[in-house]
């Protein structure tokens, strides 16, 4: 009997590996083939959950002062955001308990202790309160997908909420002390109130930024509990990122990609669109991940090519997913070393949401993962 030291990916001595050979030598010893079986199946389950474990990154906690230092595997976060800034990485997202129905607490932020060294998502301190609603906030549920982006020398986050007595919409907050926060609104509706930049007529969610030229945009989704076929939809930003400087345009809709599929157990002709965000290669092109479900309903993550290079298109769409081991709400950053990587949440069910990072690489125009075009 050959025993294994190492799992398959050579990266880490595997102790279900070393029960199996314990085990089935004793069994042996004993002529029991029942007990053989047995430890088989156990070594079998083993060697699946350590390597679940290992995907999320995952073994201790430690408790330290008043803060904690966790392992991904602790880290309840859907629509993770990673910012690289001073040396360490600041991990975003949707960090509410319940964050379909309860009343909002926030946003948290977590903090890599490794820097952007090789064990650098591994372990984070946190949670830091990144924003915290004011009394007179106007939502008080769906707190989501917090994104933070730099711009003339600022920080934003763009965030969906919920309207009180209104639609959800994507609003704009401004930190005054760094990426950190904390963040405060700063966003008007179309009535100069504060509240979403995204149309109030319209059930909108996560809007994310781009600049083409001079001119800031909110990419967002026209969501499919509204549309039915869910839409991506570009609208220019005054330069202060106050307010909407003119109506939305559509770029394209979730049925457009050859890998989307209808949403189970919903009415004929609903595709989902979810978590846009931008990408410039380093060759030029423009390229957009965004999230919908597949034919086997797992969520996925697709990527569309802008035509020619523009915001406005056309866009063209992959013909498979990027991810699709139900996993998504993707975003791109780089790490040390200039390595791309890919945050996602994974599984796509509460509360079982945790942030993993996989590496990209850019080829021909588009990215993919570097050890292949999946990751189931």
């Amino acid at each position: 009997m050959l025993c294994k030291s190492a799992s398959p990916h050579g990266r880490f001595f595997e102790p279900s590996n070393l029960l199996y050979c314990i085990t089935s030598a004793a069994a042996g010893t004993i002529g029991v083939s029942f007990f053989v079986h047995f430890f088989e199946t156990i070594a079998k389950i083993l060697r699946i959950t350590f390597r679940l474990l290992y995907d999320v990154g995952v073994y201790s906690i430690i408790l330290s002062h008043n803060y904690y230092f966790l392992r991904n595997i602790y880290l309840h976060i859907r629509d993770p955001f990673v910012v690289p800034e001073d040396g360490r990485y600041y991990l975003f997202g949707s960090t509410d308990k319940n964050i379909w129905g309860s009343r909002g607490t926030g946003f948290d932020m977590y903090v890599s202790v490794a820097g952007t060294g090789p064990d650098a998502f591994t372990e984070f301190e946190g949670p830091f309160p990144a924003f915290r609603p004011p009394e007179d906030f106007w939502s008080e549920t769906n707190f989501w997908a917090p994104e933070i982006h730099r711009y003339q020398g600022s920080y934003y986050m763009f965030a969906t909420f919920k309207v009180r007595k209104g639609r959800r919409g994507t609003a704009i907050l401004k930190s005054e002390s760094g990426v950190e926060g904390p963040y405060a609104p700063w966003s008007l509706n179309a009535g100069g109130a504060s509240g979403p930049v995204t149309p109030a007529e319209w059930e909108c969610l996560d809007g994310t930024f781009f600049v083409e030229g001079e001119t800031p945009y909110m990419v967002f989704c026209h969501e499919w509990q509204q549309a039915g076929d869910g839409k991506i939809c570009a609208m220019p930003l005054t330069q202060d990122l106050k307010r909407a400087a003119a109506a939305p345009a559509l770029l394209f809709q979730a049925s457009e990609a050859p890998w989307a599929s209808e949403l189970r157990g919903r009415a004929p002709g609903s595709y989902v669109t979810d978590g846009p965000f931008m990408h410039r290669t380093g060759d030029g092109a423009l390229l957009m991940l965004w999230s919908s479900f597949d034919k086997n309903g797992n969520y996925c993550i697709g990527t569309a090519h802008s035509q020619d290079g523009t915001l406005a298109g056309p866009w063209i769409q992959s013909n498979k997913p990027l991810y699709n081991a139900d996993g998504g709400h993707g975003m791109i950053f780089q790490g040390g070393g200039g390595t791309l990587y890919l945050a996602i949440h994974r599984p796509n069910k509460t509360p079982f949401e945790r942030p993993i990072f996989v590496e990209l690489i850019e080829k021909d125009g588009t990215v993919m993962l570097r050890r292949g075009e999946s990751y189931a």
